[in-house]
């Protein structure tokens, strides 16, 4: 920790940007559990790495709230046209642990794992919503942005809701009756409005991408956000579908045929999406390559946005193999998926030694001390390099 001046800027320096370790390192436990050539020693890498994530996740909130309460600036922190935005990270790391809770007590038939999957469920959608309806509002209300320092981590306050709506899917693959056709008829509503609200605004980015051009190198990991959307949509929509076949005949037998038509419907809207993922996929991979050949691109929490988009779209080519049984979709998510692991590793260690210089906690400290005794006047657009470190 030589790089910070006293213990106390870890605190101050700790913004909601890292809980987007727990989103990238619950989702690559839950792509291990359902890797396409799976064995029992990735299902134990897989239970460790779920283990891990919970860790992280309680002391990244055990930290943030002890950063809250003793500068006491989530107002400034809300008012902040960055800073604002990440914390929609928060119900999305939650839901990793609720996915990965189900995918790996599913099959020991666990008799309270179904009440506490589904009450954790239930916060996170809260959360989600709360994400979704009031950092938009701040946006078009009081905060100061730009249409040349639009981030893509304005999509964030978005994304929870189709997080949750695919969270919703496999918690009701653990439930009955009513209680499971109201998590799945929830789960479409907020599907629906989350992925409304992220295409309009992938359109303001791209628009942005445009104009202006690629971010700054410091920000170019940034372009992967909107591919995270984009996946999870493609993912939640065929975990709908096959939910609703199960469901819906018995449950709304009123309806003929619903459940049936669901399902046709989930699986070709997912593939539709997904075929926009990949195009997004590929102009992310460009614009990387692009950057790095014109400059080191220096790390930063920001490299963690390249590992949740990616393995949403992993998530879903894995889904749509299990859909239609192609070997194409089998093979392209295996590959996809060693590709984001291994990429997770190096994140992970680069993390670790860069947290343990203070480097990082100090890079992001700069920002939050900005923050204190500001009002919505005040403020400036952030420039784009600012917005995950």
């Amino acid at each position: 920790m030589h790089k910070l001046e006293s213990r106390s800027d870890i605190i101050r320096g700790f913004s909601p940007a890292w809980f987007i370790t727990t989103m990238g390192t619950g989702i690559i436990g839950a792509l291990l559990i359902n890797f396409p050539y799976g064995t029992p020693a990735l299902q134990y890498i897989s239970w460790g790495i779920s283990l891990v994530n919970l860790v992280v996740f309680l002391a990244c909130c055990v930290l943030f709230s002890w950063r809250l309460i003793r500068y006491r600036d989530f107002y400034s922190i809300l008012m902040h046209p960055q800073q604002s935005m990440l914390l929609g990270a928060i119900p999305m790391g939650l839901c990793t642990l609720v996915v990965c809770l189900v995918w790996t007590l599913k099959p020991y038939n666990v008799s309270w794992m179904p009440t506490l999957a589904l009450t954790l469920w239930c916060i996170d959608v809260v959360l989600s919503v709360m994400s979704f309806l009031v950092i938009p509002f701040l946006v078009t209300s009081h905060q100061k942005h730009a249409l040349e320092t639009v981030n893509a981590t304005l999509l964030l306050p978005a994304v929870p809701t189709i997080v949750a709506a695919t969270g919703g899917a496999i918690v009701a693959s653990v439930h009955n009756g009513g209680i499971a056709t109201t998590i799945v008829t929830i789960s479409y509503m907020l599907w629906a409005m989350g992925m409304g609200v992220a295409m309009l605004l992938t359109i303001v980015y791209l628009i942005r991408l445009v104009l202006f051009k690629l971010p700054p190198k410091e920000a170019i990991a940034t372009v992967f956000i909107p591919l995270g959307p984009f996946g999870q949509a493609s993912y939640g929509i065929q975990l709908l579908g096959v939910q609703s076949a199960r469901l819906f005949p018995t449950e709304l037998s009123q309806i003929a045929y619903l459940g049936d038509i669901l399902l046709i419907i989930g699986f070709f809207v997912g593939l539709m999406i997904w075929s926009l993922a990949t195009w997004w996929f590929a102009h992310a991979v460009y614009s990387m390559v692009y950057t790095r050949v014109h400059g080191k691109i220096p790390f930063h929490l920001g490299w963690w946005a390249l590992i949740f988009p990616i393995s949403t779209f992993a998530a879903s080519t894995n889904s749509l193999w299990i859909l239609t049984g192609y070997r194409f979709f089998r093979v392209l998510a295996s590959f996809i998926i060693v590709g984001v692991t291994l990429l997770w590793i190096l994140i992970v260690a680069r993390t670790v030694c860069y947290a343990w210089t203070g480097e990082l906690f100090k890079a992001t400290s700069v920002v939050q001390l900005e923050l204190k005794d500001t009002v919505p006047d005040d403020f400036d657009s952030e420039s784009p390099e600012e917005c995950l470190e």
